[in-house]
């Protein structure tokens, strides 16, 4: 099957149909932009490699954005975040910017700090990741702020900021 923007703009509607949340969904589809295809280097190639990928959101303020790319890290993970511009705007980039679904590289970009989703997440000895929820939903700074705060306060815990939000 050939890929194009409408099976682009399919493949995103399912993955935003997976994202219960409305204030989630709201935003994502506030910087939803229609699908450009890019040839993004492939740096773990052969010099000059490269492979199209689909920029399907943009986050101007943090000059990154989400990309569909079925080669390179795809399609284990054809989600990435990409740079928009800038020395590196032609990479794919680096694996630990791709994902499985849409809503994991979201909540991995700088896009998603500016909804406040966050909380400060305890976990404390062998206790599962991320571990108990502290605090209500607040903004990024806000939680960060917290965290360091009971960092200092008692360093044998760890502290996180995380979402309660669930996707599927």
């Amino acid at each position: 099957m050939s890929i194009s923007p409408a099976l682009i703009r399919q493949l995103v509607e399912t993955e935003l149909s997976r994202i219960p949340d409305a204030r989630v969904q709201t935003h994502i589809r506030s910087l939803l932009v229609e699908p450009v295809e890019i040839m993004r280097e492939w740096d773990y190639g052969t010099p000059g490699e490269a492979y199209p990928c689909w920029t399907v959101l943009n986050h101007e303020a943090s000059n990154t954005g989400i990309a569909y790319c079925e080669s390179g890290f795809g399609p284990q993970a054809p989600w990435g975040l990409v740079v928009l511009s800038g020395a590196n705007d032609m990479s794919i980039g680096m694996d630990s910017g791709w994902f499985f679904s849409l809503a994991e590289a979201y909540f991995e970009s700088s896009a998603a700090t500016d909804l406040s989703i966050w909380r400060v997440f305890r976990q404390k000895g062998e206790e599962t990741y991320p571990g108990t929820a502290l605090t209500p939903e607040s903004d990024w700074a806000s939680t960060w702020e917290e965290i360091y705060r009971l960092r200092a306060a008692d360093p044998a815990a760890r502290y996180h900021c995380g979402h309660s939000v669930i996707h599927r």
